[in-house]
């Protein structure tokens, strides 16, 4: 199971312990709560000359959704796991938004505004800020982390796929390229470039085969711009006649299949370029940064017969994953990205307008919004317990965003803490 992260009196890592291990140091009053999420103790009692076991960092960048998993590289033991989601769309709504007030405000009061370039100029290696926070977000975790626990090493998803050995066969050895890993390489990327879908008739949730739309036995290619996929009815019917024979009533059909086989690795490259921009970050850590393949994740994954899921893709992600993974009664922490708030003064209206004011003040009663708080409810219309991230009002009248809804005008009073505001709401 998950392990709960352990901190000595001076606030140095020491290897993580089992949750019965410490309910009892918690008990016997030898250890206090640190952190609620991810769950850390603090012992009350310096440790003489700890033996402290190095972990592995192992990360699944996505694109919505990023894994996280600290592994034991001695034994295979996986110690913890996460899923981490991203607010990229959040960011760049919000900036679509912003971009719009500003240019009817500007309508609005001046009739001509001298054009302006010289400010418009951008740093090198500058990202978006939609697709920055996500290695923002990435890197505040591999931070923490290595807070908690002796972090030795990371690994990380590079690229999604290792386009260079689909194009080029021999460019790093033709047993490599025949082998059973290139197989995952190309089947992984197919299954993404055609949606996971048959590209003859649509079916979905079905087997699909890879399908070579100029067929072999009429000089036909294994390049991956020649392959597709295609539903097992589709694949027989089809056989070994020409894509244009196969499809001669359906012109549209077959203008689409081919314009889609003909669309370039750019997609691909476009996606692995925030991979390089985290890369480059982790190696600025220090850390020695083992890097591998989507296609040797899912083959990781298959071999040891995981579930598809966002960390136990993080858990077998590089070279460096035992042969078995310790995986049994870990549970995911599930972390949501949910910023700091807004500058915003004043809320507009769907036209832009300014609608109401924005309170400056951040503290309420001694509550800020983005706490989580336990609330227990003794009395009124909503007795109850809830736990979940609260926003405050000066009034007192708190609302609380728990799992199961919005739970609206809850006092101040019936308020505890349980975790400050990080940015970051928590599921375990």
């Amino acid at each position: 199971m998950s392990k709960v992260f352990v901190l000595d009196t001076n606030k140095q890592p020491l290897n993580p312990i089992y949750p019965g291990r410490a309910r009892m140091l918690l008990s016997q009053g030898k250890a206090a709560v640190f952190r609620r999420y991810p769950f850390t103790i603090i012992l009350k009692k310096e440790v003489s000359n700890p033996q402290i076991e190095p972990l592995r960092v192992k990360i699944d960048p996505g694109a919505k959704t990023t894994g996280l998993a600290l592994v034991n590289d001695n034994n295979g033991e996986v110690i913890w796991v996460a899923e981490l989601q991203h607010r990229g769309f959040q960011i760049r709504d919000a900036l679509t938004s912003r971009r719009q007030l500003r240019r009817s405000r500007r309508n609005r009061k001046t009739r001509y505004r001298k054009p302006r370039f010289l400010n418009r100029t951008r740093p090198k290696g500058w990202l978006p800020p939609s697709v920055n926070s996500r290695v923002a977000n990435i890197l505040t975790w591999v931070k923490r982390l290595s807070s908690l626990c002796q972090v030795a090493a990371i690994s990380q998803e590079l690229v999604r796929f290792d386009t260079q050995q689909m194009e080029d066969a021999d460019i790093s050895g033709v047993g490599y390229q025949q082998g059973t890993l290139a197989g995952y390489e190309i089947r992984e990327f197919l299954l993404e470039k055609w949606n996971r879908t048959c590209a003859y008739c649509g079916a979905k949730d079905t087997p699909v085969e890879i399908e070579h739309i100029n067929p072999r036995s009429k000089g036909g290619s294994n390049r991956v711009s020649n392959l597709c996929l295609a539903c097992t009815h589709c694949n027989q019917r089809k056989g070994n006649r020409d894509i244009k024979d196969f499809l001669k009533g359906k012109p549209d059909l077959l203008k689409r299949i081919m314009a889609q086989a003909k669309r370039p690795l750019a997609d691909t490259a476009a996606v692995n370029t925030t991979r390089w921009k985290l890369y480059e970050n982790l190696k600025a850590t220090g850390l020695p940064v083992e890097v591998g393949t989507g296609g040797r994740t899912k083959y990781n994954r298959t071999i040891r017969g995981l579930e598809k899921t966002h960390y136990w893709d993080a858990a077998c992600v590089g070279a460096s994953t035992k042969e078995r993974l310790i995986t049994s009664g870990v549970k995911p922490l599930l972390i949501a990205a949910k910023g700091h708030g807004t500058r915003q003064q004043c809320r507009t209206d769907k036209f832009g307008f300014p609608s109401r004011y924005c309170s400056r003040t951040k503290f309420h009663k001694g509550f800020q919004t983005g706490d989580i708080v336990k609330a227990v409810v003794t009395s009124g219309k909503k007795i109850g317990t809830y736990v979940g991230r609260v926003a405050t009002r000066a009034t007192g009248s708190f609302n609380i965003s728990t799992s199961n809804g919005l739970v609206q005008g809850i006092s101040h009073k019936y308020c505890t803490h349980i975790h400050k505001k990080d940015g970051y709401s928590y599921v375990q």
